[in-house]
C-alpha cells in the first residue's frame, strides 16, 4: 500500500513514486540512497554521479531521492500549500525524466515535514530511522555539516545532516524508534548501515571540501534538464532571492549553458584544475567505513585527477585503526 504525503493535514500526491515496477533485492547490485531537504538538492548535488551509476549497472542498481521536507516555504508569491503542491509535481517530473525512485519523508501519520521547521519535528529522526532501514542502502547521500561557525548554513540542509549523523548508529539498532514504529515482535534481522557520503552544499561558503570528485560532463545536458523540471525555482524563486547568481532562463535550452556554468564555478572554489565537470563527495566515518578499493571500484567516472584520494586513504586508515581494524 502506497502511502499519502500530507501538507497542512491534506493529501497532496503518492509518497513514493516508480517509474519502473517493484526491485528485488536478488536482481540489484547497488542501492543509492540521496536524502536531503527539498525539491532540486537532488538536481544540483549528485543526480550525474546517480545517472553514470545506472549508465555503469542497469537495472542492477536502484536509485532513491528521499526529500525531508514539504518544500512549502520556497516562494514568494504562493502561499505553502499551493508552493509544496507545485513543487512535489516538479519533482515527480524530474523523477519520470531520470528514471529514479522518489519518495516525500512523512511522519507515522503520513504528514510531509515543514519546510524551515525540521527542528522542532519530533517525529523527524524516527521516520529517517524507518525509511533507511526499509531501503537498507550500500551508499548514502546527504548535506555535510560545517566545522566552522564561520560557514553559512541553511537550516533545513543542516538538520537534515544533523538528523543523518545522529540515527547512523541507530540504523542496526532495531527497537531505536518501535514506539513511533512497533516491530510486531520476534526476532529482529541486522540491517546493513551503508557508507555515508556528504555532498557539495553552495550555502556553505568557506567551507567547501571534497574526497572524490566524479566527471559528469557526458551526462551534463541531462541533469540540467532534471533541474529544468524545477521551474517554479529556477524561473521565479531563485531569481528573486539574488543569492544564488542566477539570470532568469528563458527555456531549457538557454538554462543548459547556465548549469554548466554553475557547476564549473563550484570547480573553481574547490581549487579542481581538472578539465571537465564534477560533482564531489566527502566520506564520512557516521556509518561504515569503507576501504579505498572499494570506493575506486564502485564510483563511475571518478577522476584521480580532481579527487584527493592519497588525503582519504590516510583518513580511512585512521579510523579503521582507531576502530581496532
Amino acid at each position: 500500500m502506497v502511502a499519502v504525503a500530507r501538507t497542512s493535514g491534506r493529501p497532496v500526491s503518492p509518497v513514493a513514486w516508480r517509474h519502473r515496477g517493484c526491485y528485488f533485492r536478488d536482481q540489484v547490485r547497488m542501492k543509492l540512497l540521496f536524502v536531503h531537504a527539498h525539491f532540486d538538492d537532488y538536481e544540483f548535488t549528485a543526480a550525474g554521479t546517480f545517472e553514470l551509476w545506472h549508465r555503469k549497472l542497469g537495472e542492477e542498481v536502484e536509485r532513491r531521492v528521499l526529500v525531508c521536507t514539504d518544500g512549502g516555504a520556497g516562494h514568494h508569491r504562493m502561499n505553502r500549500e499551493e508552493t509544496a503542491q507545485r513543487r512535489l509535481r516538479e519533482q515527480e517530473a524530474s523523477a519520470r525524466l531520470g528514471n529514479f525512485d522518489f519518495r516525500l519523508l512523512t511522519d507515522s501519520k503520513g504528514v510531509a515535514f515543514p519546510e524551515a521547521r525540521l527542528a522542532t519535528s519530533p517525529d523527524f529522526l524516527p521516520s529517517l530511522w524507518r525509511e533507511i532501514r526499509d531501503f537498507e542502502p550500500d551508499y548514502l547521500f546527504c548535506p555535510p555539516i560545517p566545522g566552522s561557525t564561520l560557514a553559512g548554513v541553511h537550516v533545513d540542509h543542516l538538520n537534515v545532516a544533523e538528523a543523518v549523523r545522529s540515527v547512523a548508529y541507530m540504523i542496526n539498532v532495531p527497537h531505536a524508534f518501535t514506539l513511533e514504529y512497533p516491530d510486531g515482535g520476534g526476532d529482529a534481522r541486522p540491517v546493513r548501515t551503508p557508507v555515508i557520503l556528504n555532498t557539495y552544499d553552495g550555502y556553505m561558503a568557506g567551507e567547501h571540501g571534497h574526497d572524490l570528485a566524479i566527471e559528469i560532463t557526458e551526462v551534463a545536458d541531462l541533469v540540467a534538464d532534471l533541474a529544468w523540471c524545477h521551474t517554479s525555482q529556477l524561473t521565479e524563486w531563485l531569481p528573486w532571492v539574488d543569492r544564488h547568481n542566477l539570470s532568469t532562463p528563458a527555456n531549457a535550452a538557454a538554462w543548459r549553458p547556465q548549469f554548466r556554468d554553475v557547476v564549473a564555478r563550484r570547480k573553481r572554489a574547490l581549487r579542481i584544475e581538472v578539465q571537465g565537470l564534477f560533482e564531489v563527495f566527502l566520506v564520512t566515518a557516521w556509518g561504515t567505513v569503507p576501504r579505498m578499493e572499494q570506493l575506486i571500484r564502485d564510483f563511475p567516472a571518478l577522476s584521480a585527477g580532481a579527487s584527493a584520494l592519497d588525503r582519504l586513504a590516510a583518513r580511512l586508515d585512521e579510523w579503521r585503526a582507531s576502530s581496532g581494524e
